[in-house]
């Protein structure tokens, strides 16, 4: 009899991609497997889950607002409701397992499952544990983690260090430098900058670029500027007249413009590192610091250690990223320097390990 398994959580495309990611890597394992994706409803999941080819059932539920606190007010309610339609989901789909990725649905996704005695895995891509996570693990069958390290939130004998799962189009991505510039229309005789909030963009990164937008081309370099939705009308208009910047909210195909650039600017979400690793890419990262127990500062600092990137913190980002990254694409050697280690700290099988040891537990049963 096939089996089946919920892949619970979302929210940005730090969770989605992975978690499509270890879809691929089940089925590819096990063709008749039926997996079905829960998540938040109003998040990314809702529209790119159904663009990979899986069903997805969306729950009432959202997270604490630290900037209203007034918009809170309901959240006790939803989080109910959720749980309701949690059980209604895991009692009609009666999965073999539930996989959590992060994100406001995996809690009540993995809470419900361990309460049957359904297998529960995590995946915790940062280098610090959440607390969601730090919860579940105690009845989690397994814990994935994208960094060693992780006894001090996770039960040692639950852990299973695997990186992090990185897109397909990623880990196969065979365009050259020309064809990514061309992608963008850009010219090849000129240093390339890409700058990426992730995919809901970054207000401090989009302002500081928006700060030193002539810095650019004074310097004779060309940006592929990725703002997320907020600030992409904004953009576009300071983009008009302007040769060598192409701007947009959100950039589909990520391969071609980690192709065509010579330096990234980037948070340091966990994804965003795992990719950018794979990618062998010179990186500026602005950790976003208002992310749970500051992990992104945490993710960064992994890299600029071991000197494979360079920081610069969200607060400085208006005096300092523009002429860091210039200067970055400047130096050749840094460049070098830096893309030679961060690629000795990338992981290309993360999603096939996951779906092995998922498929090993449930196959047991």
């Amino acid at each position: 009899m096939a089996k089946r398994i919920i892949i619970a959580g979302g929210g940005t495309g730090g969770h989605i991609f992975p978690a499509i990611a270890i879809a691929n890597a089940l089925k590819e394992k096990d063709k008749d497997i039926d997996i079905l994706f829960v998540g938040a409803k109003g998040k990314m999941e809702m529209e790119k889950v159904p663009q990979a080819g899986y069903r997805i059932e969306g729950l009432d539920i959202a997270g604490f607002n630290r900037s209203s606190l007034i918009k809170n007010i309901g959240l006790p309610f939803k989080i109910i409701k959720s749980f309701f339609q949690v059980r209604n989901i895991i009692n009609g789909f009666k999965p073999d397992a539930v996989i959590g990725v992060g994100g406001y649905s995996s809690f009540p996704a993995l809470r419900f499952a361990q309460t049957k005695g359904i297998p529960t895995f995590i995946h915790e891509a940062n280098s610090f544990g959440g607390k969601a996570n730090i919860q579940l693990s105690k009845r989690a069958s397994r814990v994935f983690t994208g960094s060693d390290g992780m006894e001090q939130f996770f039960p040692g004998e639950k852990i299973l260090v695997t990186g992090n799962p990185v897109r397909k189009s990623i880990l196969a991505n065979s365009v050259s430098k020309e064809e990514g510039l061309q992608f963008f229309g850009l010219s090849s005789d000129k240093k390339t900058i890409l700058v990426t909030g992730g995919s809901l963009g970054a207000k401090s990164i989009n302002e500081a670029i928006a700060a030193g937008i002539d810095a650019f081309e004074k310097n004779d370099m060309q940006l592929i500027w990725q703002t997320g939705k907020p600030f992409a009308e904004q953009a576009k208009k300071m983009a008009e007249g302007k040769k060598g910047i192409w701007t947009n909210d959100f950039i589909t195909k990520m391969e071609y413009a980690f192709a065509a650039a010579d330096v990234v600017i980037s948070r340091a979400g966990a994804m965003s590192v795992a990719e950018l690793c794979v990618v062998k890419q010179a990186v500026v990262f602005v950790p976003y610091p208002f992310a749970a127990e500051d992990h992104q500062t945490v993710n960064a600092r992994r890299l600029t250690e071991k000197g494979a990137a360079l920081m610069v913190k969200d607060s400085e980002a208006k005096d300092k990223l523009v002429t860091t990254a210039i200067d970055l694409a400047l130096d050749e050697n840094e460049r070098l320097q830096l893309k030679n280690n961060i690629s000795r700290l990338a992981i290309t099988d993360a999603d096939e390990v996951v779906a092995d040891e998922v498929l090993k537990v449930i196959r047991k049963q």
